[in-house]
Parts: structure tokens; C-alpha cells; sequence
């Protein structure tokens, strides 16, 4: 079954971020990933819900997307991410 990652990203240094974005999305081809939603415009329907940024990572499942998380192709790109923006990160499986 697909499983989702979402991803709630408050950037604090744009060009450090750049070189993250270009880690993180190698790493994420390695392990099947695909991205959905990557930081497009966002437009707040209901709620006070209002993301900086919003990206959203389809992998075949849950377990996929927890070696990805936990690989060292992504560790220095959560290393990088997690000192230069301040992040929520869910994983969610999708529809049975």
C-alpha cells in the first residue's frame, strides 16, 4: 500500500535549503520516492493552517519510506535540514 510523507517546512537560511532540496530529492530516487507536492502556492480553504512551505512524497509503502528516512543516502540531508529550517514531518499510508 502507497504511504505519504508530509512535510511542514519553515525555512531559516534559503541558500543552505538549495543544496538540502537537491540532497533530499537524490535520495529520495534511491528509495522510489516521488514527489507530489513540492512547495507550490498555497491556499488556505478552511482553518488558520498556514504552511511556509508544504512537500508531499509518495513511496509503494511505509516500510520503504522508513528506510529511506532512516538511510544514510539521507542522513546528511536531514542533518542539513534540521539545522537551517524547522520542520513537521508525518507519514501517512494511503487508502486500502
Amino acid at each position: 500500500m502507497a504511504a505519504y510523507l508530509a512535510v511542514q517546512v519553515e525555512v531559516k537560511d534559503q541558500s543552505e535549503f538549495e543544496k538540502y532540496k537537491v540532497m533530499a530529492a537524490a535520495a529520495v530516487a534511491a528509495y522510489g520516492g516521488k514527489y507530489l507536492v513540492r512547495g507550490g502556492a498555497l491556499t488556505v480553504l478552511e482553518g488558520d493552517w498556514k504552511p511556509e512551505r508544504l512537500v508531499i512524497v509518495e513511496f509503494e509503502s511505509a516500510e520503504r519510506a522508513m528506510q529511506w528516512w532512516n538511510s544514510q543516502e539521507y542522513e546528511e540531508a536531514k542533518t542539513l535540514r534540521q539545522r537551517i529550517a524547522t520542520a513537521r514531518v508525518i507519514l501517512v499510508e494511503g487508502v486500502s
